[in-house]
């Protein structure tokens, strides 16, 4: 019993003494209020004077290098290669004959065709004479007139796989890798070669959703390849006209010279794209940006208190925000302590003599 009396007597003793310690600090601070209403001393606060700029917005993106043109060589004919045209690896010029198809039989079947052609035409001459001394009648010589047409027509049919037979090179540029020989059998499925164009390459790319209405034809933008510094220069030439629902981007591609060879089919690139300069913007530090519910706020300084303005962004960095709505040169944005203000706070202002620069996002 003795312990738990005195037990009870130690909390006792301590919660009176802290008690009395509260009630004498409160009193302290009463007496250092010293009738000023308990008012709470300005917060200290560092910020930056803002002036308009106009922002050459930019954006990276990967893309991928093509052949302006590139087919696949096959023969339409059936036959045996007589001869092979072309070394591979080498340029070739725009109807160039590159592979030469045995057409002995086909050439057979031209010379039948032809004199039978040629008997035709000499009936239906006869067949005429006749017809205007009325010693045939018209359905005679409507037929010998038929054959005659459909025999000239089997002819041209023979004459149009002879020149199937050579194969030309539809337009300039580098011949690939051989898949056949002189003696090789060849159909229209056998792939013989492929022709690419080489002194242009397609840039071909997507950009988001957002940045579609700011493209357009013409512009020229910068991409580098992999393993080289140079910086290469091509033109948007082509932009798809519907956005792509699976990935809601917009696909595009642009065309660049490539003289020297170097920019091959297939090749990775990194791709600046420029897009519309913004004229009259405004770029401040990301952490003077407060985020809220429906959008954004910062805090510009208003004769000694904090003023809560909401604003309209349109693109950022780790470091910055281009501003186009809310804030106007001149105004003094605070970049310190944000996060705890609240809107007519009292503020001591230091202002920092800054220069943002206007780097591309």
């Amino acid at each position: 019993m003795k312990i738990k009396t005195i037990s009870i007597t130690l909390i006792t003793l301590v919660l009176a003494g802290l008690i009395g310690y509260r009630i004498t600090k409160n009193s302290e601070q009463s007496e250092k209020g010293g009738g000023k209403g308990d008012k709470k001393p300005p917060v200290m606060v560092e910020a930056i004077v803002v002036s308009e700029t106009n922002f050459a917005n930019a954006i990276s993106l990967s893309g991928s290098i093509e052949a302006n043109e590139n087919v696949e060589i096959r023969s339409e004919v059936s036959g045996i290669v007589d001869k092979i045209y072309f070394t591979e690896g080498t340029n070739v010029n725009k109807g160039q004959v590159l592979v030469k198809v045995n057409d002995i039989e086909l050439r057979a079947q031209l010379s039948q065709a032809t004199t039978k052609q040629g008997l035709a035409a000499e009936n239906e001459r006869r067949a005429n004479l006749l017809l205007k001394k009325e010693a045939i009648s018209q359905e005679e010589y409507d037929i010998a007139s038929a054959e005659y047409r459909s025999l000239k027509a089997q002819t041209q049919l023979i004459q149009a796989q002879i020149a199937k037979t050579v194969i030309r090179a539809p337009f300039s540029g580098k011949i690939g890798l051989r898949n056949i020989s002189p003696g090789t059998y060849v159909t229209p499925t056998l792939l013989i070669t492929k022709l690419v164009s080489a002194n242009q390459v397609k840039i071909s790319f997507s950009i988001p959703e957002k940045y579609a209405a700011e493209v357009e034809n013409n512009t020229p933008i910068q991409f580098t390849i992999p393993n080289n510094s140079q910086k290469y220069t091509a033109k948007i030439y082509a932009i798809e006209p519907e956005i792509e629902t699976a990935t809601r981007t917009l696909k595009i591609k642009a065309i660049a010279e490539n003289t020297n060879g170097k920019l091959l089919a297939g090749t990775f690139a990194t791709i600046e794209l420029p897009l519309k300069n913004i004229k009259g913007a405004i770029q401040i530090p990301s952490e003077a940006v407060v985020p809220i519910q429906d959008g954004k706020v910062v805090y510009i300084a208003n004769n000694g208190k904090a003023k809560e303005v909401k604003i309209v962004t349109i693109a950022r960095t780790d470091k910055d925000v281009i501003v186009t709505e809310g804030i106007k040169s001149g105004d003094t944005i605070l970049t310190s302590g944000v996060m705890a203000l609240k809107d007519e706070a009292e503020i001591k202002v230091k202002v920092k003599q800054v220069k943002l620069p206007t780097s591309n996002f």
